[in-house]
Order: C-alpha cells, then sequence, then structure tokens
C-alpha cells in the first residue's frame, strides 16, 4: 500500500446542507441516517447542547436505541475498511445526517472516528462537524 487509508467522518443536517459531497473523487461512501433514533433535541434541557456534551450522550445511551444503532455501524463499516486497507485504497468517507446536525449526528461521529481510531490505528481519521464547527477544534 502506497498510502494511508484516509477515513473522513462527517455529521450534517438534512435541512441544511444535505449529505457532504465526496471530493476524493470515489464518489458515494456512507451515509447514516440518525433520524430513526429519538432526538435529544426534543428536551427542553438538551435544545442547546450538542452530541459531545455528557447529557445528550447519556440521554442517547439509555434512552434511544443508538446503542445498537452504532453496534450495526461499527460491524459494517469495519468490513470495508478491511477491504479496503487489503486493497490498498486510499479513501473512505462515513457520513452522518440528523436533522439539524447537532445532537445525534455529532454523537454518532464522534463515536464512530473514536472506534475507527482505536481499531485501526494504521488508518488517519479526519472528523468533521458540518453544522457545529466549534466542535471541529477539538477533534
Amino acid at each position: 500500500m502506497s498510502n494511508k487509508l484516509k477515513i473522513e467522518i462527517h455529521s450534517f443536517s438534512y435541512k441544511k446542507g444535505g449529505i457532504p459531497k465526496d471530493y476524493s473523487g470515489n464518489g458515494g461512501g456512507f451515509a447514516f441516517d440518525c433520524r430513526g433514533i429519538l432526538n435529544p433535541g426534543r428536551v427542553e434541557e438538551y435544545k442547546q447542547q450538542t452530541g459531545c456534551d455528557i447529557g445528550v450522550q447519556n440521554y442517547l445511551e439509555t434512552v434511544t436505541e443508538m446503542p445498537n444503532f452504532l453496534e450495526l455501524v461499527k460491524n459494517l463499516v469495519s468490513i470495508n475498511i478491511d477491504n479496503y486497507l487489503s486493497r490498498g485504497f486510499e479513501h473512505l468517507q462515513i457520513n452522518f445526517g440528523c436533522t439539524g446536525g447537532q445532537h445525534r449526528s455529532v454523537y454518532c461521529a464522534e463515536k464512530i472516528a473514536a472506534f475507527v481510531k482505536e481499531k485501526y490505528p494504521q488508518t488517519e481519521v479526519m472528523l468533521q462537524h458540518d453544522e457545529q464547527p466549534q466542535l471541529n477544534q477539538h477533534v
């Protein structure tokens, strides 16, 4: 393999910008729709928070189907990452969308980025929160 596999992970809003474009030239990748998970943004105390805040995380992990959703995502993306690594591919994009790009998609993108970094340290992971740019400084 000549170059590292670069894995670009985005959180986004279906209402504001839609699925992020893949500028790698490969097109495609994954787009996971998180809108089937209960929205913590409908709970008053979480409205101003994001998927990086502990209250939102606890809500998603204990009140919703998010843990099951993420396990399925981990299994699915692992199939592709394993395959891409064995074939010398250089780019994979993984996108998580929800209504506003603030709670569910941010949470998923953060969790999957951590998972990929741990399981595949030989890859380069880039994490981008399209609707929450203030969160990008810590990633």
